[in-house]
């Protein structure tokens, strides 16, 4: 599809998605995502719907340790509101990675399977997300400082050039390579480094959530 070569370098997350299983759609109910799955889905691929897709994929691991993560077992609570800055479009990432959904989603079947209203906001956090099992309660603190990975200098000048319509072909292939080349740093070279994703696994709750 014309994608930069390196979204196929990016890990890609496995997950089990008991309704998917029942419901004959996926064998073993087992789900592949990938980062140009988050692209597809947000339209454009930069710093926030990347670091979205680390904290998504590394905050599941680190919640299902030994097994595959579970798609529709989750709920993630946010710092920010819903309408503040890049939280919606972080919202929007996690979904499909986890199943979580708004108070739009899926009701579910018989009582089970609901994914609506596992994504809350404005809620009291240490960092800006929290991603929890709903069978365990345990729990992932997360949040990432993209600016610890910044942008080439050129990149502010040719933004505006091209915004403004007065960039030529060349500085508009020149702009997209050094935004997708900053994208590419922060998945590749920086997804395991604690200066630009913070996840902790958060104080143990004494049911699940």
């Amino acid at each position: 599809m014309g994608f930069p070569d390196f979204f196929d370098q990016v890990p890609r997350l496995l997950v089990h998605d008991p309704l998917a299983e029942l419901l004959g759609a996926a064998e073993g109910g087992r789900l592949e995502y990938s980062y140009a799955d988050a692209v597809r889905l947000a339209g454009h691929s930069c710093p926030t719907v990347a670091s979205a897709y680390v904290l998504g994929h590394r905050g599941l691991s680190l919640l299902y340790p030994d097994g595959l993560p579970e798609r529709g077992g989750v709920r993630i609570d946010f710092a920010e509101p819903l309408e503040a800055g890049v939280t919606g479009v972080i919202a929007s990432v996690l979904t499909p990675l986890t199943g979580a959904a708004q108070g739009g989603g899926f009701q579910g079947l018989g009582g089970h399977f609901s994914r609506r209203d596992l994504q809350r906001f404005g809620v009291e956090l240490p960092l800006a997300l929290r991603l929890t099992r709903l069978d365990t309660g345990a729990a992932v603190d997360a949040s990432a400082d993209t600016s610890r990975v910044p942008a080439d200098p050129d990149l502010p000048g040719l933004m505006s050039r091209c915004l403004s319509g007065a960039a030529d072909s060349e500085e508009r292939r020149r702009f997209g390579a050094l935004w997708q080349g900053r994208v590419e740093r922060l998945l590749l070279g920086h997804w395991n480094d604690p200066e630009v994703f913070s996840l902790r696994l958060a104080p143990a709750t004494t049911s699940p959530a």
